[in-house]
């Protein structure tokens, strides 16, 4: 046996012992050393997660070390002793999204710790196909590698280049890598929050902005910053009402407007927007192995400040308290990890 976090229902966890995996052809065990809280496991202990059923073993940002490896893994692929990450998604290979090699947005993928169980535990089993090599990454910047890549997923669909103004709103785990990827392009990059502290954060990983500004008053103060012009590209990384219409109405005509959050209830648009500035309106689902190698080129070039992005260090023991201590007060944390082994 050993020793998981499970989310029984909503506002309900608990440490419990599970059977050790098997581990199949094909596949590797990894020993987990770090995992990262998601806001998606946030909002499966808010109940608010329509993706999750109970009872569910979060986790799904990774940092690990390969154990042992199955039958039938390929003499290449990572061996025991290896410290690596994992793709935490499915793809069946069949659906349009995988025909069109987009496979991150797989019709039927199933995410660790959302839809199957995932990483907070001791040992996961894994197909050899989705470990990275960790080259020389702490556990602390891996398990920030699948966050991050989200947010730089979110700034190719977006097709940013060097001259576009991109304003990113909310600056937790995601949308700090929006602003770095979008940095890395060149870009002005223009952060939005309600929190002080996440906007300077947020300087550090490449805004030169930071705008402390609610979702109403969006808009005025991104038309200040841009001459009345509006952004370029406008990423939404909070997921709520306000924030998805704020989008809108803070892009520039022929503007990009990308949505990675989930709005937790039903918004409602003035869509005369959408044709009259013939905006994109685009969603970006999940990350590639591009943009995980992307971002580990980032965070190996200390282009990213790691320490700082992360709030708080846990036990297994203690992820029961320091997620409902999130649930409590969501502004203050950007990402909290949870030691394991």
């Amino acid at each position: 046996m050993m020793r998981a976090f499970q989310i029984d229902r909503a506002g309900h966890c608990r440490l419990t012992a599970l059977p050790e995996p098997r581990v199949a052809a094909g596949e590797v065990l990894i020993r987990l050393r770090t995992v990262g809280f998601c806001g998606s496991d946030l909002n499966s202990y808010r109940g608010l997660n329509p993706l999750v059923r109970y009872p569910r073993v979060p986790g799904h940002e990774i940092a690990g070390t390969v154990e042992r490896v199955g039958d039938d893994v390929p003499a290449g692929a990572p061996g025991p002793g290896t410290d690596v990450t994992v793709l935490p998604y499915t793809a069946c290979g069949r659906c349009a999204a995988c025909r069109r090699g987009r496979s991150n947005a797989c019709q039927h993928n199933e995410t660790l710790g959302v839809q199957r169980d995932g990483a907070l535990t001791e040992l996961l089993a894994v197909p050899w196909e989705t470990v990275v090599v960790a080259d020389g990454l702490s556990p602390r910047a891996l398990a920030l590698v699948e966050p991050l890549s989200v947010g730089v997923h979110a700034v190719d669909r977006g097709r940013v280049v060097a001259s576009d103004t991109v304003v990113v709103i909310g600056c937790g785990a995601v949308g700090l890598g929006a602003i770095a990827g979008a940095h890395a392009r060149g870009a002005r990059v223009i952060a939005v929050d309600i929190d002080d502290d996440k906007l300077v954060l947020a300087r550090r990983a490449g805004a030169g902005h930071g705008v402390h500004c609610e979702p109403a008053a969006l808009a005025a103060c991104i038309m200040d910053l841009t001459d009345g012009e509006g952004a370029d590209v406008v990423v939404e990384a909070v997921g709520i009402p306000g924030t998805f219409v704020a989008a809108v109405e803070a892009a520039a005509f022929t503007g990009r407007v990308v949505y990675i959050g989930y709005a937790k209830a039903p918004v409602t648009y003035d869509t005369t927007a959408f044709v009259k500035k013939e905006l994109d309106i685009l969603g970006a689902r999940n990350a590639t192995l591009a943009d995980f190698h992307a971002v580990m080129v980032m965070l190996r070039l200390g282009e990213f400040p790691v320490d700082a992005a992360v709030t708080r260090t846990v036990s297994l023991e203690e992820a029961g308290v320091a997620l409902d201590d999130w649930h409590r007060d969501a502004r203050r944390v950007t990402r909290i990890h949870v030691g394991i082994s």
